[in-house]
């Protein structure tokens, strides 16, 4: 999907994205992973369906993705970083300084930006339609940029119609410009509104990412004559760690290290739900431990399926609020039959092999689970990137950004 988004009075005509985009068809339940031409080509044969995730359900099982090709080393040391470990990440710290931002951008690209004044209801059919899933806002009244609209945003629209069920008909009228509202009525912290220069160095919008918490970066630049701002596009933490696997393959290859020696990862408290528990259940357990992905597990703690954040829109699409009671299932059914996959790998997997699956296929986080696909932790994109940045940096060299 595509992850940017274009104002109103800076219309985006755009060229097509490299991205692949999402509509909202449903489903259909199969056996076999959907379409992917980025498939990794050292990846096995699916996971079987097993009994009781017939219909109505899609089928989670056919979504999973094996992990990538484990090539764990056979003499593991007690040092917590080795020397070539270390070195590769020096290499790639050291060309993040010199390519800039703007280098990530695609040759092509498709920037869909909304007005401030748009109803957040209008929002919501503009990404669907636009198969993206994040969209820059822009202040027409002053000419500036105010911000990005993600699903974080829509779920504080779903936390605030539920504290107030009664205000139901002024949740339909609200506008981008009274997101902010909206969090002080719920009581939760605004994000920090985050942008960088397009020419400025990526290691600098790595740790402004890091910082806030932030998987996506607006790029804003500004007139010399006019002295007006302009979003030129929004980069990912994806498309930034997929730059890093295209052009620093001999740095990425020398992190041999499994990932749970190095720490990498989340493995414990980690919220979970089932095929049965409903939309608005899993958005609460979200907001409960400021997440934005819950997997979903049978009796046995097998994974299932990974319910998002971005799975969140189509549930609200017109407004209808009262179809978060829905099940986990249903929702997921609402998927496009494009949709790439979840993806797993096992805690012996090395940080080089996860780096070759991200520079195939579009990965935004991986499932940690063992032989018989049990969950053992999660693995985000910030992890990793964080992990790249700032593992063994010393106190100076962190407060320089």
């Amino acid at each position: 999907m595509d992850d940017s988004c274009t104002p109103p009075d800076q219309a985006a005509s755009g060229t097509g994205s490299d991205a692949a985009s999402v509509s909202p068809q449903a489903s259909q339940p199969s056996t076999t992973p959907a379409g992917n031409s980025n498939t990794d080509p050292n990846l096995n044969g699916p996971l079987t369906l097993r009994p009781g995730h017939e219909l109505p359900f899609v089928a989670p099982s056919s979504y999973l993705r094996p992990k990538p090709s484990s090539r764990t080393m056979s003499d593991k040391t007690s040092n917590p970083l080795d020397k070539d470990q270390m070195q590769g990440l020096r290499g790639i710290r050291e060309f993040l300084k010199v390519r800039t931002s703007y280098d990530v951008l695609p040759l092509s690209f498709r920037l869909v930006i909304l007005d401030n004044d748009l109803l957040i209801r209008k929002s919501l059919n503009i990404l669907i339609q636009n198969g993206i899933v994040s969209a820059p806002l822009w202040d027409s009244r002053n000419g500036t940029f105010a911000g990005l609209l993600t699903s974080t945003d829509y779920i504080n629209v779903i936390q605030y119609y539920c504290q107030f069920p009664h205000e139901i008909d002024q949740v339909d009228q609200f506008r981008l410009s009274s997101l902010r509202d909206i969090e002080r009525a719920i009581g939760v912290l605004p994000l920090e509104t985050v942008s960088v220069h397009p020419m400025r160095p990526l290691y600098e919008a790595c740790r402004r990412m890091l910082k806030t918490r932030a998987r996506r970066i607006p790029l804003i630049d500004t007139d010399d004559e006019t002295g007006r701002e302009t979003v030129v596009s929004v980069i990912t933490q994806y498309r930034i760690l997929k730059f890093i696997a295209v052009n620093n393959e001999q740095h990425t290859m020398s992190l041999k290290k499994p990932v749970r020696e190095i720490g990498l990862g989340t493995y414990t408290d980690l919220a979970t739900a089932n095929m049965n528990s409903s939309v608005l259940d899993v958005i609460h357990l979200m907001v409960k431990y400021n997440i934005s992905a819950v997997p979903i597990v049978d009796k046995d703690n097998r994974v299932l399926n990974l319910f998002e954040a971005v799975d969140v829109i189509p549930c609200i699409k017109g407004g209808a609020y009262d179809e978060l009671t829905a099940t986990v299932g249903d929702a997921l059914s609402q998927r496009a039959e494009d949709f790439g996959g979840i993806y797993t790998c096992s805690e012996e997997d090395r940080l080089d092999s996860i780096f070759e699956t991200i520079r195939k296929s579009r990965v935004h986080r991986l499932i940690v689970v063992d032989d018989d696909s049990r969950l053992k932790g999660i693995i985000s994109l910030s992890d990793i990137l964080k992990y790249v940045l700032l593992y063994g940096e010393e106190e100076d060299d962190l407060q320089e950004y």
